[in-house]
C-alpha cells in the first residue's frame, strides 16, 4: 500500500510543485522522471486535456518516487475517479459545497483554492486550513497574502498562478506560505523536443529556492 499524505506534509516537502499540462501521455513519465530527477517530486497533473489521466495512470504506475495528485478537480465526480486512480491529493481553483463535502469521506485529501478572505473564512470553517491562493497574481500576489497573515494567522498557502522563478522567492519569504505552484519547471518547448535534461536542471532550480522540510516520507 502506497504512502498517505496530508495536505500540510505535502505542502512542505517541496517549495515548488509542478503545475503539468500533458498533451501527450507518451511524454508524462520522461517528463516526471526528470522532475523527481531534480528533486521535485511532488507533481501536479491537470485535468486540463484528455490525457491527464492516462498520464497520472502511467506515472503512478512507473515513476519511482513520484506522488501524483490531480490538478483543476472541479467535481465531486472528478475527486473520486483520481482517487480511485490512486491520486495522493487533488487541487481544485475553488471550491463548491458538493466540492467540500465529497472532500470529507475522500481518502484523496483536497488543497482547495480560494482568492479572497471571505472564501478563505468559509473554508476554514469546513476545516481546511491549508488551501491553493489562486490565482495568486491576478488576486493580490504576495502583498495581499502578506495582509492576510494577520487577522487569517492559522492559514497556510500554495499560491498558484502567475509565478515564475523570478518571482517564486517573493511568496516563499512569507509565513504562511509554504509552497508554491508552477509551470515554468515544465516549459511546453522543452516537452516537445524531449529536452528532459533542460527541466531536470529547471527542478534542481526550483528545489533550491526556497524553504522546504524535505524529506518527510
Amino acid at each position: 500500500m502506497s504512502k498517505t499524505y496530508t495536505t500540510d506534509e505535502l505542502m512542505r516537502r517541496v517549495p515548488v510543485i509542478p503545475v503539468i499540462v500533458i498533451e501527450d501521455p507518451q511524454k508524462a513519465v520522461p517528463l516526471a522522471r526528470a522532475l523527481v530527477k531534480g528533486g521535485l517530486d511532488v507533481l501536479e497533473i491537470t485535468l486540463r486535456t484528455e490525457a491527464a489521466m492516462e498520464a497520472m495512470r502511467a506515472i503512478i504506475a512507473e515513476v519511482e518516487g513520484a506522488i501524483v495528485g490531480a490538478g483543476t478537480v472541479r467535481t465531486p465526480e472528478q475527486l473520486a475517479e483520481v482517487a480511485k486512480l490512486g491520486c495522493a491529493f487533488a487541487v481544485s481553483p475553488g471550491f463548491t459545497d458538493r466540492l467540500l463535502d465529497a472532500a470529507e469521506g475522500s481518502p484523496c485529501p483536497l488543497l482547495p483554492g480560494a482568492a479572497t478572505a471571505s472564501e478563505m473564512l468559509m473554508l476554514a470553517d469546513r476545516g481546511f486550513d491549508r488551501l491553493k491562493f489562486f490565482p495568486a497574481g491576478p488576486a493580490g500576489g504576495p502583498a495581499y497574502l502578506e495582509a492576510i497573515a494577520s487577522p487569517l494567522p492559522d492559514l497556510r498557502f500554495c499560491p498558484t498562478g502567475g509565478i515564475n522563478a523570478a518571482t517564486a522567492h517573493h511568496y516563499l519569504e512569507l509565513p504562511n506560505v509554504l509552497c508554491v505552484g508552477g509551470s515554468w519547471v515544465t516549459p511546453k518547448s522543452a516537452i516537445r523536443i524531449n529536452d528532459w535534461s533542460n527541466i531536470t536542471r529547471l527542478a534542481k532550480e526550483a528545489f533550491t529556492s526556497g524553504k522546504h522540510d524535505g524529506g518527510v516520507g
